[in-house]
């Protein structure tokens, strides 16, 4: 069994159409245990009922944005080790630091590409094939 066929992927982002098109891309490598949260408070409910593979999240939110999520998702014991994306409509250093300080482990700048994706998700979980 692949790698992508056992994936559970979060997909977090108070914009509809980034969550559509995130969605979209991970349909194209073949991931389909896909599921989303319109805020970081949503998904961090959702992480604790149901912890997923990996998150992918937006760093602007309402209620909880990226930093926070993340941060939230390192200090519960079940999900702490949870590879995390953090997404950003802009390649700010400042942001890009302190998701490093909270253990981010890689950030990806919108707009983004199927293949961009793929190697970004590659580099946390493994190869997808």
């Amino acid at each position: 069994m692949s790698l992508k066929s056992q994936l559970k992927v979060l997909i977090v982002d108070d914009q509809r159409t980034s969550r559509m098109l995130i969605r979209d891309a991970l349909d194209q490598l073949g991931i389909q245990n896909i599921v989303t949260a319109e805020d970081g408070e949503q998904a961090l409910k959702q992480m604790m009922a149901s912890p997923c593979h990996i998150v992918i999240s937006d760093f602007n939110m309402p209620k909880l944005d990226g930093l926070q999520l993340l941060q939230a998702i390192r200090s519960y014991p079940p999900t702490k080790k949870v590879p995390f994306i953090i997404l950003s409509g802009r390649g700010n250093k400042e942001l890009v630091q302190k998701a490093a300080q909270l253990g981010v482990n890689n950030f990806l700048v919108k707009p983004i590409s199927v293949p961009v994706l793929q190697k970004t998700i590659e580099a946390v979980v493994g190869r997808l094939q």
